[in-house]
């Protein structure tokens, strides 16, 4: 299972947003239950974050954690719309 994300930053908040989530690697690596954990860049001012779980209770315990937290705290400062979380299931993986 995974949680791709997708963050719009406001004009002129680009790089604080690059920054913020990469700045998020820590607490990502201290989650037991979060597998892998990415930071993207998709476009100019479009971000994201992709992440996979073992199971519902690491989804949980990484959607209720401090990253989470931070993202939720910072968002009306440096995003232009709200986050866009999708909760998949992953069918294949190499």
């Amino acid at each position: 299972m995974c949680d791709p994300g997708r963050l719009e930053a406001k004009t002129g908040k680009e790089q604080e947003v690059a920054e913020f989530i990469k700045s998020a690697l820590p607490l990502a690596e201290q989650e037991a239950g979060t597998e892998k954990w990415y930071a993207l860049q998709i476009g100019p001012s479009t971000f994201g974050i992709f992440d996979t779980f073992e199971n519902e209770d690491g989804r949980k315990t990484h959607l209720g954690g401090e990253i989470a937290k931070a993202l939720m705290a910072k968002a009306p400062e440096l995003l232009a719309a709200d986050p866009v979380l999708e909760m998949v299931d992953l069918l294949a993986v190499k």
